[in-house]
């Protein structure tokens, strides 16, 4: 995280019903407006998850580096300019969620899919267990160093501060898109 509590890498996803015979209009909207937001400060890519066969629900979502950012592309009046274009292609108003950390690892870019209980079970295990190993061996000398360190409280509010900043900001990241196939499937 950056230097105030802000989240890192903040999700806008954006879902747009499309109106039937208006495709082609929206996918010309899309190359448009997709440069645009590439030009506000702190984004980080955008992808367009399209409708499966005859299917007009599409699924834009765009990554910021911290939620501000990621503020200030929805409330600019060039995004809010471009929206307006696109009101008469969609069948009602966009939904528009913002998604940060942990809410992010189990939602597919897609669309309603989720993954199933025992799967997240299984992939949070599989990533807390080994952590739950290694942090507190890795902090140990640090521990020594001073005795308010060795109270069990602060050890273990420490293991658990870095446990959960590096699920959340580096390993669930990448681990649930390696696993994305099996996770959704």
């Amino acid at each position: 995280m950056q230097g105030n509590l802000e989240p890192d890498l903040v999700t806008v996803v954006i879902r747009h019903q499309v109106r039937p015979g208006a495709r082609t209009q929206y996918l010309q909207w899309l190359e448009r407006i997709i440069p645009v937001a590439a030009r506000f400060p702190g984004h980080r890519g955008v992808n367009v998850a399209k409708p499966s066969g005859d299917g007009d629900a599409y699924t834009i979502t765009i990554r910021f580096d911290a939620l501000r950012q990621a503020q200030e592309w929805l409330d600019s009046s060039v995004r809010h300019a471009l929206m307006g274009q696109a009101l008469h292609m969609l069948e009602h108003a966009e939904e528009v969620e913002t998604v940060t950390g942990l809410e992010f690892w189990f939602t597919p870019l897609a669309g309603p899919r989720h993954a199933r209980r025992y799967k997240q079970f299984l992939l949070i295990l599989s990533v807390i267990y080994p952590l739950t190993l290694v942090i507190p061996w890795m902090l140990a000398p640090l521990f020594a160093m001073a005795p308010v360190l060795q109270l069990q409280a602060v050890s273990v509010l420490m293991v658990s501060t870095v446990v959960v900043g590096l699920m959340t900001y580096v390993v669930m990241p990448h681990y649930t898109r390696l696993v994305g196939k099996w996770l959704f499937k």
